[in-house]
């Protein structure tokens, strides 16, 4: 074999280019890892980690986003937002109040452990406990929703025995290995991929975000559709054959509470794939938020099958659209401010709620001071030009007092915080008037009589949530309810956590320590009226005291979401700081990026 002589010169040059190449090589491998899914897929993240049996990252996309559509996260320095949190003093904490809140939260995390115990005894793996029989089901999947939803609850207890258990099961879970042939995309989101990512924000346990950037790609694939809007009804062979369809009725929350799980996927990984469908569902919000029946707000059903058509009639803060508005300021804050497309449509659909969606109750005449100063949140019908309001209260629309009181304090408006302080203590106020201290599922409420608003004029001249005086003729003789809930459509307590969300918000932001007096008499009144044996289980009917009347059903946002608002509110308001923190729809609190600290100043 001949050899052909090279040159000295040439042949440093080319091991200088051979060692720089596998230098970049190493170094993009290295980065790789985290922000390259595919190869992410197949990376060692630790003893006891299962990787899922399909790459969801490799899959080919059928209806690929056109690049020129493509959209990366907001660049620049995250702006220093405004202060969220109430500056508590040392006197509001002092020794006395300070006792009083540990005992409240020792009974809230002796609650939870009973619960959680109870579901690794009798249902471990499954979705949920069913707390009457003592077994598991399945409800979402059967990936182990409870073990998910409950993992950042787990660790700001400090239950680190617990917490380990749950990360040891999350970590063996395969996405591939169901019980169903399908999933919602929505609850999937917010439970599980929320849940993970929330859980690492604040553990940095790397198994979970091996988990969140599986589950991500994964979930990725509900946007490869014509239109590009998300198929919430997520079929596992469908998606892998790139045949999700979206729908022609799909909720407003379903589409619009995605937004804070994938922003914070694209900040962890860098990858902006995550955020690029995101910001393409809030462009097609932006563009038709004027253009609805009722301007300002998105009605709770439409039409994503061929773009995104919001022709519906039907508004509301309550179910199926709830916390698509809740996202907006959260979303907000999450990218440091840097987008305020969020900051402008968050401000018109409070503007709009106000003027037509809460309303204030007409409250029998038996306080002997000032009547309470409570308003609440219903369903509006509007067609374009008749504009009707449904006074029906949901239980779900709860949270309005802490998305009001939220956005008022990041947006500097001073009056979103009293409305967000009157809708939290109206739905505080509706526990206190059923027999068992909780509220029920829904209920209509008799409502003072608005004067309608046309203009500026009149806006100034007739508050439209005005007190106003009893009117026994509008209530009549034949209802049985307690004044003013004129009729109770559903009678059931399912464990729900929005009202207390609110108080805690509210507390948080005001400081007002009554509110901590007013979530302690929710807490013993929600335990009382659903502890079984083992857990806790949802009611039938808030009307009837008893021990009777419970049903098989302990959903995962019992622990998830209920007892950690509980649990913070009677906690040092420095842990989990709303200023630190956006918490999504399930409770789950992901970190707010921050600007760098002024040079020469001290990180905290």
């Amino acid at each position: 074999m001949a050899f052909i002589a090279v040159p000295r010169r040439l042949s440093r040059l080319a091991l200088a280019v051979v060692l720089c190449l596998a230098t970049i090589y190493f170094f993009r491998t290295k980065l790789d890892e985290v922000s390259d899914g595919g190869k992410a897929w197949g990376r060692s993240w630790g003893d006891g980690y299962v990787r899922s049996s399909f790459n969801w990252a490799n899959r080919l996309q059928t209806h690929p986003i056109p690049e020129t559509n493509r959209t990366s996260l907001p660049q620049g320095v995250p702006r220093v937002l405004p202060r969220i949190q109430h500056q508590f003093s040392e006197l509001e904490l002092d020794a006395a109040h300070n006792k009083t809140q540990q005992q409240r939260r020792d009974a809230v995390r002796r609650t939870a452990t009973k619960c959680w115990e109870s579901y690794r005894q009798f249902a471990w793996g499954r979705d949920e406990l069913s707390p009457l029989t003592q077994t598991g089901a399945d409800t979402f999947a059967g990936w182990g929703a409870t073990a998910f939803d409950s993992l950042d609850t787990l660790w700001i207890m400090g239950l680190t025995k617990e917490f380990k258990q749950a990360v040891r099961l999350v970590a063996a879970v395969d996405w591939d290995r169901t019980t169903s042939g399908h999933c919602s995309l929505f609850e999937t989101t917010i439970r599980y991929l929320g849940g993970l990512l929330a859980a690492y924000d604040l553990s940095y346990e790397k198994v979970l975000f091996g988990k969140a950037l599986e589950l991500g790609d994964m979930l990725y694939a509900a946007f490869d559709t014509p239109s590009h809007m998300p198929a919430n009804d997520f079929r596992f062979g469908k998606a892998k054959q790139g045949g999700l369809v979206a729908d022609r009725r799909e909720s407003l929350a379903t589409v619009g509470s995605l937004s804070l799980e994938f922003t914070r996927l694209s900040q962890l990984t860098g990858d902006p794939k995550y955020y690029s469908v995101i910001d393409h569902i809030k462009l097609a919000l932006e563009q038709s938020q004027d253009d609805t029946n009722l301007p300002g707000m998105w009605p709770t059903w439409l039409d994503l099958q061929h773009g995104f058509h919001a022709s519906d009639t039907s508004f509301t803060l309550g179910a199926s659209a709830d916390s698509a508005y809740e996202y907006l300021s959260k979303t907000y804050a999450l990218l440091g401010g840097l987008d305020q497309t969020y900051e402008k449509m968050h401000l018109k659909a409070m503007a709009t709620a106000r003027d037509h969606v809460l309303f204030r109750p007409m409250l029998p005449d038996a306080y002997p001071a000032a009547l309470p100063d409570i308003l609440f949140s219903g369903t509006v019908l509007s067609n374009g030009r008749i504009i009707e309001l449904l006074p029906e209260v949901q239980h779900l629309g709860c949270f309005a007092g802490g998305m009001f009181a939220l956005g008022g304090r990041l947006f500097k408006q001073d009056g979103d915080v009293k409305i967000g302080e009157q809708l939290a203590r109206g739905c505080a106020w509706a526990y206190d008037a059923f027999p068992t201290g909780v509220m029920p599922e829904v209920t209509e409420v008799l409502p003072c009589q608005r004067k309608p608003i046309n203009d500026d004029e009149n806006r100034d001249a007739d508050d439209p949530l005005a007190h106003c005086a009893w009117n026994q003729s509008r209530w009549g003789d034949d209802t049985t309810s307690p004044k003013p809930f004129s009729n109770v459509r559903d009678p059931q307590y399912l464990l729900r956590p929005e009202a207390i969300e609110s108080i805690f918000v509210l507390y948080r932001i005001t400081g007002k320590k009554d509110l901590l007096d007013v979530a302690w008499r929710m807490f013993q009144a929600v335990t009382a009226a659903t502890e079984t044996e083992h857990a806790h289980a949802a009611i039938t009917d808030v009307q009837v005291t008893g021990t009777t009347g419970k049903t098989n059903s302990m959903e995962s946002f019992w622990i998830a979401e209920t007892l950690k608002y509980f649990y913070l509110i009677f906690s040092d308001p420095d842990l989990i700081s709303l200023d630190d923190y956006v918490f999504n729809t399930e409770a789950h609190p992901l970190r707010i990026p921050k600007p760098p600290p002024p040079t020469g100043a001290k990180e905290s």
